[in-house]
């Protein structure tokens, strides 16, 4: 045997014999063992599923009646697979040009565009333009003359934190939580990587078609046409609309069976044209789709929200795992959002059987979507219409001084207020905390979004002037998202903290009409105005007549007419306390965005005033500090810091300028720093009486929203108990319930004596129906007995131009006349390299001209002052209250202007219209 196996030739066989064992064995394996397996990937391969979309679920108000729904349009799509490489180019131009040449929107994410001659990355505009919206508003945070040109994403971050006095020892993640939850700031960084998120996404797309990160647009645009063959006989315009289709298609990957989508909501007789010439468009489909339908254009816009396109944050969480395709549109502000995954519905589906190249082969069969579930809110269709209607006509009239005409009476407004042009108004039901209403002005219309918006849309949709905190911007909520300060609408949680702590609500206090602390005067709003006084006056007058002297003594408890104390231990801490109880200063529970910042602090004071000063001595560093310093931004720093540090103490002028002569500073400059720091920062840091009378009628740091403000009216009248806002009735079939909604939280808030509120809705009722009452003019002949309260507040600063180069230019010869624009804009070239805009640039070009007689403050003064905040809070009907209405006006002047807004609501829910006559007075109540 042994022999045999040493012949070459047996060798031979038994190799090829063991070889096709292995063979057979193998093959057995795989086609009976794992056969069943290895069908199943193979079919996977071949066997692709096109998703076909499901319409969204329908918005619908409190009874039924539709807000959001679908209808059919024409969707233009490319079949990838079948078309031939050679044929992309000419089937680009050929079909968007039909697109442009009829005004319909295509998709376009191409990220590089072409105009006036110049490339350029839509990135970087985006950048660029948040950049200069946020050192207009951040300047300060810089030190004159060293605002960085390129800043870039690190040195923003580190300002930020800066500005807030964020420890500069936390790391970014826990920097950026600090920054979004405690202040409200949304820097578009991304903290890993240190860098601008649009940089990392223009980084993404280069790197896609493996280019180098930095190259500049240009030569980007010029890398892909070479990589995609296009000739350069093409225009710049056609080789564009080539890579932006090549884009697409690119982005579509292997899922060629898949087809790409251009345009959406397309007119049928582009369509037409499209059909007309399709012999020239190989793989253009035309395709009937659902698209989002919002059948009463603004109205609730705020609420419903929007859609958009996936991005690239949001496609972690909407992508195929989770049903969505890459050319979705997913809610992405209020409603919309928040109930995505229900709104959604379940795509369907066709398989579809594909070759080797991914090309269309045959299709196997279909199923059906599943349209996503109806949204149900707690809005009033008709009342929401009304308090748009209601504000938008209050707002016109209020900046001409018109008239606010309406069959329930005319209101004049005697005085004109040119910017009042936005404004929020609330309807809540007292029990329950279901929004009836909430209305902004301005709005937008959020069928623009419905098919991908277009560039000039959008762009009337921004905030027209960036450099005015308060100019009109139409796609922000108002009611949820800007919190200012409440005016006299505050008043009632002062005096709820007396009575509760024990003062008769009928004891009477003299109005002597100003007060004197130090060297600054609080004087009530009669005498500021009129040098006149209220009076004896009790907390029910003080309502009624917005008596500012009253609150003054009992949030300090304290007569200061009689200069005694009262029965009664009220502070600062105690008011707050009521503050807290009612739910200022905390989010509503209300399930679309909304913001909140707490109650004031008063140990806050010190910390803010130790930021501004460190601000202000960074800022200013060139006009105190020795080169020496200057050159060692380690003991510099060092140095600011021991400045700070001596805030807590507050040491005289003479021991301050002794404190001060041991640093290193510019000779000479001791007693200007001595008398800045001092009598600006070191005076200013602590808390005082005359910050508890601020407080006391709601002016100083308070900052509420109008939602905010309607929930807490709703816990004074309602018997105490407060409620978490919601704009949901139900999610699902309008007869089965198909999920569950979260409970909303009720608590009972905890008084002394809940009968106290009473008292307080006396005053309130007096405040419209006494003789001297603040809502009187409006509210008292109105068939509805309503209580309320006006409010003003106020704002400081200057308003900002838009244009600082074309203001400076307007009132230089007021400013400095022994200075020409000719010379001031020579000179301002000299800055243009160390300020990131012109207007920065020639301020500090016309202060060095003038020799320094020429400061910021001469520059500005013949910019406006902001006028005051309207607030109109109240309730109806007295007795039995059912409804709470908030409306707020910007730089409307006067609280009582906002209050026409609230009584055409009032009308609409009590059915007192006219026009609206078939509704029974009496079913007003059921709603």
């Amino acid at each position: 045997m042994i022999d045999k196996l040493k012949d070459r030739n047996n060798q031979m066989m038994l190799f090829f014999t063991i070889f096709i064992g292995i063979l057979i064995g193998r093959l057995f394996i795989l086609t009976i063992v794992q056969g069943e397996e290895y069908k199943n990937k193979a079919d996977q391969i071949r066997i692709k599923k096109i998703p076909i979309s499901a319409k969204r679920g329908e918005i619908l108000d409190r009874y039924g009646r539709l807000l959001a729904t679908n209808k059919a349009s024409f969707t233009v799509q490319i079949m990838k697979n079948e078309l031939i490489d050679e044929q992309i180019n000419d089937i680009s131009i050929k079909l968007l040009n039909i697109l442009q040449k009829n005004n319909e929107k295509y998709n376009d994410n191409l990220p590089i565009v072409y105009e006036n001659e110049e490339f350029s990355y839509t990135y970087d505009e985006e950048i660029d333009a948040w950049l200069d919206d946020w050192l207009d508003e951040n300047k300060d945070l810089f030190p004159e003359g060293e605002i960085p040109q390129n800043i870039t994403a690190k040195e923003v971050f580190d300002a930020i934190k800066f500005k807030w006095g964020i420890d500069e020892e936390l790391d970014p993640y826990e920097s950026q939580r600090i920054m979004q939850n405690d202040y409200n700031e949304y820097p578009p960084i991304s903290v890993r990587n240190m860098k601008f998120i649009q940089t990392m996404k223009k980084e993404q797309f280069l790197q896609k078609y493996g280019l180098e990160v930095d190259l500049n647009a240009e030569d980007a645009f010029n890398k892909l046409k070479e990589k995609f063959k296009i000739p350069n006989e093409y225009s710049v315009d056609d080789a564009r609309k080539i890579l932006i289709v090549r884009n697409e298609l690119r982005d579509q990957g292997y899922r060629q069976y898949q087809p790409v989508e251009m345009a959406v909501n397309v007119k049928q007789e582009t369509i037409v044209e499209i059909e007309e010439h399709s012999m020239d468009l190989p793989g253009v489909n035309v395709e009937v789709e659902p698209i989002r339908y919002y059948t009463n254009d603004n109205l609730g816009a705020h609420i419903l929200g929007y859609l958009s396109k996936i991005s690239d944050t949001d496609r972690e969480i909407y992508n195929e795992d989770t049903g969505y395709k890459r050319t979705d549109l997913i809610g992405k502000s209020g409603i919309e959002r928040k109930f995505e995954k229900d709104l959604k519905g379940t795509d369907g589906a066709k398989y579809v059987e594909v070759d080797v190249y991914g090309r269309l082969v045959d299709t196997l069969r279909i199923e059906s979507p599943q349209k996503g579930k109806d949204v149900y809110l707690t809005i009033d269709k008709d009342l929401q219409t009304v308090a748009e209607k209601s504000l938008k006509k209050a707002l016109e009239q209020i900046q001409v001084g018109g008239t606010f005409k309406s069959e329930l009476g005319d209101y004049k407004y005697r005085d004109p207020f040119p910017n009042a042009t936005s404004g929020a108004a609330v309807a809540l039901d007292v029990k329950t905390g279901e929004v009836l209403a909430l209305a902004n002005y301005p709005s937008y219309n959020p069928n623009l979004f419905t098919t991908g918006i277009l560039q000039k849309d959008w762009s009337k949709l921004q905030d027209q002037n960036p450099r005015d905190p308060l100019s009109p911007v139409p796609l922000y909520n108002i009611a949820t998202r800007t919190a200012v300060q409440p005016g006299s609408t505050f008043k009632m949680l002062t005096g709820l903290a007396a009575i509760e702590d024990g003062l008769d609500p009928s004891y009477k206090l003299y109005d002597g009409g100003f007060i004197k602390l130090g060297n600054k005067s609080y004087g009530c709003w009669l005498w500021n105005d009129y040098r006149r006084s209220h009076g004896w006056v009790d907390l029910y007058k003080a309502l009624e007549v917005s008596c500012n002297y009253y609150f003054y003594d009992v949030s300090t408890s304290w007569d200061y007419y009689k200069n005694k104390p009262l029965p009664i231990t009220v502070d600062v801490n105690r008011v707050l306390e009521y503050a807290e109880l009612f739910g200022l200063g905390e989010k509503t529970g209300i399930e679309i965005s909304e913001v909140a910042y707490g109650v004031p602090n008063p140990g806050q004071k010190m910390r803010n005033t130790k930021n501004s000063l460190r601000r202000m001595l960074n800022r200013k560093k060139k006009d105190f500090f020795s080169d020496e310093l200057l050159n060692n931004p380690e003991l510099l720093k060092n140095e600011i810091e021991t400045i700070v540090n001596w805030i807590e103490e507050n040491p005289s002028r003479g021991k301050l300028l002794r404190m001060v002569e041991e640093l290193n500073l510019i000779e000479g400059k001791e007693e200007k720093l001595v008398d800045t720091i001092k009598y600006s920062y070191f005076n200013q840091a602590k808390w005082t009486k005359g910050d508890t009378f601020n407080l006391a009628i709601g002016q100083g740091q308070h900052a509420y929203t109008p939602l905010q403000m309607a929930r807490y009216m709703s816990g004074l009248v309602n018997g105490g108990y407060k409620n978490d806002v919601t704009l949901i009735k139900r999610v699902g079939d309008s007869e089965i319930k198909e999920k569950k909604i979260e409970e909303k939280k009720i608590e009972e808030i905890n008084l002394e004596d809940k009968k106290n509120l009473d008292e307080i809705m006396k005053g309130m009722l007096k405040a419209t129906q006494g003789e001297q009452g603040t809502g009187r003019t409006v509210f008292k002949n109105f068939p509805i007995k309503v209580g309320a309260k006006t409010g003003t507040a106020q704002k400081s600063g200057k308003i900002q131009p838009e244009d600082e180069v074309a203001y400076i230019k307007k009132y230089l010869n007021k400013i400095a006349p022994y200075i020409s624009f000719g010379t001031l804009k020579e000179k301002t070239k000299e800055y243009e390299d160390e300020y990131p805009n012109e207007g920065q640039a020639m301020r500090k070009a016309l202060m060095d001209l003038s020799g320094g007689r020429v400061t910021s403050e001469s520059i500005d003064r013949f910019k406006g002052d902001y006028d005051n905040f309207a607030w109109f809070v109240s309730y109806a009907p007295a007795d039995k209250p059912e409804i709470v209405v908030v409306a707020l006006v910007f730089q409307g002047g006067h609280g009582g202007y906002a209050s026409p807004i609230a009584r055409d609501i009032y009308a609409e829910y009590f059915g007192l219209n006219k026009e609206n006559d078939k509704f029974e007075f009496k079913n007003a109540f059921t709603k």
